[in-house]
């Protein structure tokens, strides 16, 4: 069943927007951590209608504008774009923003809280824990699609809401600086983990350098490819939407690639306090490769030349925040237990290690599905 906890009034932040419906009730939705998600039911013209209810967490995302900005420009690109080829499914192929009544894609409360709503995408969900290398190709698909939908977006770059989101060596900067302030004390018990970072420095460059020198072009991207923001459709498994798009800004598809391979191929879960035994699903990995390559149709050789290492690029980079973080003082990450970014950052250095074992193999299985999808 799901949770009925409802901590704000969503009757009354519906009438903020233009729904043309009158409300019926709402609960909780979803398991993210950062925003407040609510399904909300409807009564439009006699037909019973749900829609997405999202506070906008604008301790996190302090540019809510901004970022709305960004998602209304490629959610209604998507959509004209969906439209323009025939799509028989246009509006459950992508986001749509319900306006507010001033005509934006949100709106302020009275408390200062910015609202968005979206149409509920029916017959399709979101899986917190993949259960099949079918849906690891699927969620990958998805993701290429939504890439080669933004790639057609005209009219100028989008903001950048989170500066230097995946800048990685910008993240070992911040983490020589947890070092040497020590903070919370920790960083002598950090001995080893410290100099793994740091023993791959030239890697934290490798992407931004060629991004710098024009070898990898910038595009619009996710940035948060977590397997379980696509909707998968309850009776075909086709994924059908990409959601959570709060980070859609500028960036390589090499991020988004190499965060599908950090949270989908790992044999373990992020936490496992003894990683010592993770492996890289080879399986999983080539299911990725497979789905992202039948729709990323537009990408460079260079990019294709670096799909492998995408992962383990994203896998040392968020291995760095979670040591980072620990040495911080836990100020960043949810813990439940002192050392858990301390175990989050063994466990993906552990995952480094192993992507490494497997690099060739993981280029020969991307080279083999390049030529297929070229052939």
């Amino acid at each position: 069943m799901p949770a009925t906890t409802v901590l704000h009034d969503i009757r009354a932040i519906a009438t903020l927007f233009d729904m043309r419906a009158d409300f019926i009730h709402a609960h909780s939705h979803g398991s993210g951590h950062i925003n407040d998600t609510y399904c909300a039911t409807f009564d439009q013209a006699g037909q019973r209608v749900r829609y997405v209810v999202q506070r906008i967490n604008h301790h996190v995302f302090k540019q809510p504008e901004l970022l709305m900005e960004n998602i209304s420009r490629v959610t209604r690109h998507a959509l004209a774009t969906l439209e323009a080829d025939g799509h028989p499914e246009a509006h459950r192929r992508t986001l749509t923003c319900i306006p507010s009544h001033e005509g934006n894609a949100c709106a302020v409360d009275a408390d200062g809280n910015y609202w968005r709503v979206y149409p509920f995408i029916e017959g399709a969900r979101g899986y917190d824990e993949l259960e099949t290398n079918e849906q690891a190709y699927q969620a990958a698909r998805a993701f290429g699609e939504f890439q080669k939908l933004a790639a057609t977006l005209q009219g100028g770059r989008l903001h950048e809401t989170i500066s230097d989101f995946h800048h990685t060596p910008k993240r070992l900067q911040a983490l020589k600086a947890a070092i040497s302030q020590d903070s919370a004390g920790r960083a002598a018990g950090c001995a080893a983990e410290i100099e793994f970072a740091f023993a791959r420095t030239a890697d934290c460059s490798r992407v931004t350098d060629l991004i710098a020198a024009g070898a990898i072009p910038e595009r619009v991207v996710h940035n948060d490819t977590k397997l379980n923001n696509v909707l998968l459709d309850d009776a075909t498994a086709e994924g059908v939407c990409v959601i959570d798009l709060d980070t859609t800004m500028p960036g390589s598809v090499l991020y988004d690639f190499g965060d599908m391979i950090r949270t989908a191929a790992p044999t373990s879960r992020e936490d496992d306090p003894d990683p010592a035994g993770i492996r890289v699903r080879l399986d999983r990995f080539e299911a990725l490769v497979k789905g992202y390559l039948s729709s990323a149709t537009f990408l460079t050789e260079c990019e294709l030349a670096h799909l492998a290492f995408s992962g383990k690029l994203i896998t040392l980079e968020v291995g760095i925040r979670f040591l980072t973080d620990y040495l911080n003082g836990d100020e960043y990450f949810k813990i439940k237990r002192r050392a858990h970014n301390l175990d989050r950052c063994r466990n993906q250095f552990a995952f480094v290690k192993a992507l490494e074992r497997e690099m060739a193999a993981m280029e020969d299985v991307v080279e083999r599905h390049a030529l297929q999808t070229i052939s």
